[in-house]
């Protein structure tokens, strides 16, 4: 007992030396690493990667190494910034050449990356999602991205990417597309004042309230490719030594709200397709429980609604297709039947609801 307590002691010491720390900064610098910069902006980020490109790309066994490149963007001024950076594939699913045009990447960024760049001031490694099975995807896991924000800060955020590529080997290059950066996760926990923790439990054993707010939100999109016990596109907060970990959900293309060519459920779920909802909670007998995160999201109802409807970057079809999925979803919750129905789901022992899928890897 005596070794535990100390254990969240010493935790509670480091979260509180952390915060502090960040807070210094804060008053210091006119661009802190968590708060302002990168992520503080809606607006298109371009840039060009330039380097043996090719070699990157093809790059994607079971260990890729990193590989030289330059990124380089221009200000407002027009002058250009250029940052020597590392680069290599990442993932499982979206690496793979038979299911992905590009594969995503991992961006390591020089120690004297503040100097070099404002915008990318602070950071030292970024995830850069790109084009799958084309950019309308992209766009869509995006926003799925900024739905999430605003339901609460503890989340990821993500910045929208025009990419170049150059290749120092090639005189045909590619034509630029757009991607997306998303937020460290080790920034996304200090901003929130927390510590990201790796750690396997049960989804029971999580702050509740958090959990079923976030397991709202992937019924909202979707998205069943989700694990608590596998840590599968879900990362843990800790915010101090004595409170329940609280979860952070991403990874989003597998969504029926994006809904990617490539995007199938498991098998083990009996679903015939990504667009068909199903509730990946946990059993809560108390039903209760689900009136304030459905409150929440009628508060928001409008927000996400526009988050869609009034993006330049969708076309018309989605918009109306996206629009219907979204009225779906608001019938449902706005119907105590339904909703009951539909979030009670995982306390039917001949159902999918509470089944977990094994094996699962990090997208």
């Amino acid at each position: 007992m005596v070794v535990k307590l100390s254990i969240l002691l010493v935790i509670s010491f480091f979260i509180s030396s952390f915060s502090d720390k960040k807070e210094t900064n804060t008053t210091t610098t006119n661009k802190t690493t968590f708060e302002k910069g990168l992520f503080e902006s809606d607006e298109i980020l371009s840039f060009t990667l330039k380097g043996n490109i090719r070699g990157l790309l093809n790059d994607r066994g079971e260990t890729p190494t990193y590989h030289p490149v330059t990124l380089s963007y221009k200000n407002k001024d027009s002058s250009e910034v250029s940052i020597p950076v590392k680069m290599k594939t990442r993932g499982h699913f979206r690496k793979l050449k038979s299911n992905c045009k590009y594969p995503p990447l991992l961006i390591n960024f020089p120690k004297d990356v503040d100097r070099l760049s404002p915008v990318f001031s602070g950071q030292t490694k970024l995830k850069l999602v790109t084009p799958c099975a084309g950019e309308d995807y992209i766009i869509r896991e995006w926003l799925v991205y900024k739905i999430y924000n605003l339901v609460t800060p503890k989340s990821f955020r993500a910045r929208l990417v025009r990419i170049d590529l150059e290749d120092a080997k090639s005189k045909k290059q590619a034509a630029p597309f757009y991607g997306f950066l998303i937020e460290d996760e080790k920034h996304m926990a200090a901003r929130n004042k927390a510590i990201a923790v790796d750690q396997k439990l049960r989804p029971e054993q999580t702050k509740q309230d958090v959990f079923l707010t976030m397991a709202v939100f992937q019924y909202l999109v979707g998205n069943t490719d989700w694990s608590v016990q596998y840590l599968q596109n879900i990362k843990l907060l800790k915010t101090d030594s004595f409170t329940q970990l609280i979860t952070v959900p991403y990874d989003f293309d597998h969504s029926g709200i994006v809904d990617a060519p490539y995007a199938h459920p498991a098998e083990e779920l009996l679903m015939k397709s990504v667009q068909e909802r199903r509730y990946r909670g946990y059993c809560v007998t108390d039903l209760k429980a689900f009136e304030k995160p459905i409150a929440l999201y009628n508060r928001l109802k409008n927000d996400i609604y526009n988050l869609f409807t009034k993006c330049s970057l969708l076309d018309a079809k989605y918009i109306k297709s996206v629009t219907k999925y979204l009225d779906e979803f608001y019938a449902t919750i706005n119907d105590p039947k339904k909703w009951q129905k539909d979030f009670a789901y995982p306390c039917d022992p001949n159902g999918t609801g509470n089944v977990v899928i094994k094996g699962l890897k990090e997208d």
